[in-house]
């Protein structure tokens, strides 16, 4: 039997990049999975890709009426929701001085609010159901530390960590194991965004950062989508039936904890 033969899962930001490559993870190890995302359309080619035991389903993390539809049509769909990955996110930077309200109010509403919402969406349905389920959230070495131009970012991802500590602790006594999931710096399709962010910010030439962030982690280079898989498997895997509450770092040995 594979790891996950039988289990339905939702995850967040899945239409492309980290979430994408935890759904082809699960996939292959027999679940089926509701691609959930902003974007219906990008939900729709990410599920296409991955085949029969796919769907899409849109759910916009920062509105309540999406959490409860896009929750809603997973059930109905996969019949119910055992799984379920809190990786929508959005990153920002800025110095102090120049944080607006308005940014940190975007930030703080899908980073925090939506995974808490979510979370709390999908264990009404676990609890109600009697599922003893996974919940796994998407925190970041960021919400380790403070960055001197990432204040609101480091701050979501540390509120993340907390969430997942006290939600774990709640929950287990439902069955429900919650933990979470803290990468460090992981290429992809955001960094082009990113790196041109940090070169304005800096002063640095384009693509400097990229090149300085990686030659940092110890393991010796950025990390990829594909190096988290193996951790959400485990988590949602019978084999992490007594894990409850923790954040483990998957980072190249960027942080020790």
């Amino acid at each position: 039997m594979k790891r996950l033969d039988g289990k339905r899962a939702l995850i967040t930001g899945a239409a492309r990049g980290i979430g994408l490559a935890f759904a082809t993870a699960y996939v292959r190890e027999g679940a089926h999975v509701a691609i959930a995302d902003i974007d219906l359309n990008g939900a729709k080619d990410a599920a296409a890709s991955l085949g029969s035991q796919a769907i899409a389903v849109q759910l916009d993390a920062t509105q309540q009426d999406s959490i409860e539809a896009g929750v809603a049509q997973t059930i109905e769909r996969l019949g119910q929701i055992d799984i379920l990955i809190n990786n929508a996110a959005i990153f920002s930077a800025a110095p102090i001085v120049d944080i607006t309200r308005a940014d940190y109010a975007r930030v703080f509403d899908l980073n925090v609010a939506g995974t808490l919402f979510t979370m709390q969406a999908v264990a009404q349905h676990m609890i109600d159901q009697g599922i003893r389920g996974r919940i796994i959230n998407m925190a970041s070495q960021a919400g380790r530390r403070g960055e001197p131009l990432v204040a609101v970012y480091c701050a979501t991802k540390a509120a993340v960590i907390s969430l997942t500590q006290s939600a774990g602790l709640n929950l287990i006594e439902h069955g429900i194991n919650v933990n979470a999931i803290s990468p460090g710096v992981v290429d992809g399709e955001r960094w082009d965004g990113v790196a041109a962010l940090f070169a304005k910010l800096e002063g640095k030439e384009p693509g400097q950062k990229k090149t300085e962030v990686g030659a940092s982690v110890p393991y010796g280079r950025m990390g990829t989508a594909d190096d988290l898989t193996g951790m959400a498997v485990f988590l949602a895997s019978d084999e992490a039936n007594y894990v409850v509450a923790q954040t483990y770092n998957v980072d190249g040995g960027q942080w020790m904890s």
